[in-house]
């Protein structure tokens, strides 16, 4: 299994690189980085013009560049799948640092007869906690063609397994996977529950 790591975004309500913001001494993308390392044989980091971001891991760790600069997360997973050596990718942001493994590994291990596998609470999708396979390259290739960014138009497209709350709840109860930083706000919450949770 390929792991992807969107990293491209601009953190324009942050100010500054959210991937490399500092919780419990190690930054963000390296606690992405450490808990995908569990489940991948390479780690895929999709930045907007294919800088590196200083991480670590034992697995491989390749950079890519978007495709189409400037589209947001639809472009992230799209130059994620082309670069991944395997038919199949879990996406995720680089500002979730609380992903549950069991339920990453879940979502892998139910994912072989589609295309999307993703976490949904009521009517909520979660696409950046997510597996994705190489066919979904062709649609999104044609999203992005007619600038319809939507990463939710994806799904009418192809064959989708929803992974529903009582699902959720068995492998992550209090839903922290789906737990990402935007603010300052939210990067000091994550830094309390980081000290909290040891």
């Amino acid at each position: 299994m390929t792991s992807v790591i969107l990293a491209g975004g601009k953190s324009s309500r942050l100010g500054r690189s959210k991937a490399l913001q500092v919780i419990e001494g190690k930054s963000l993308i390296q606690w992405v980085v450490d808990r995908l390392a569990i489940l991948s044989t390479e780690i895929i980091i999709a930045t907007a013009h294919g800088e590196a971001i200083p991480c670590s891991s034992a697995v491989r760790i390749k950079t890519v560049a978007d495709s189409y600069p400037g589209k947001g997360p639809l472009v992230g997973i799209y130059s994620g799948l082309i670069a991944s050596s395997n038919s199949r990718a879990i996406v995720v942001g680089c500002d979730t640092p609380f992903l549950s493994v069991s339920l990453l590994e879940y979502m892998t291990q139910i994912c072989s007869t589609f295309d999307v596998v993703v976490p949904r609470i009521k009517n909520k999708l979660e696409p950046l906690c997510a597996v994705y396979s190489k066919n979904c390259l062709g649609p999104i290739q044609g999203l992005l063609e007619q600038n319809e960014l939507r990463i939710s138009e994806l799904f009418s497209m192809v064959k989708v397994k929803y992974v529903e709350e009582d699902e959720l709840n068995r492998f992550d109860p209090k839903h922290l996977s789906f737990f990402n930083i935007n603010s300052q706000d939210d990067l000091e919450s994550a830094r309390k529950l980081a000290a909290e949770r040891g």
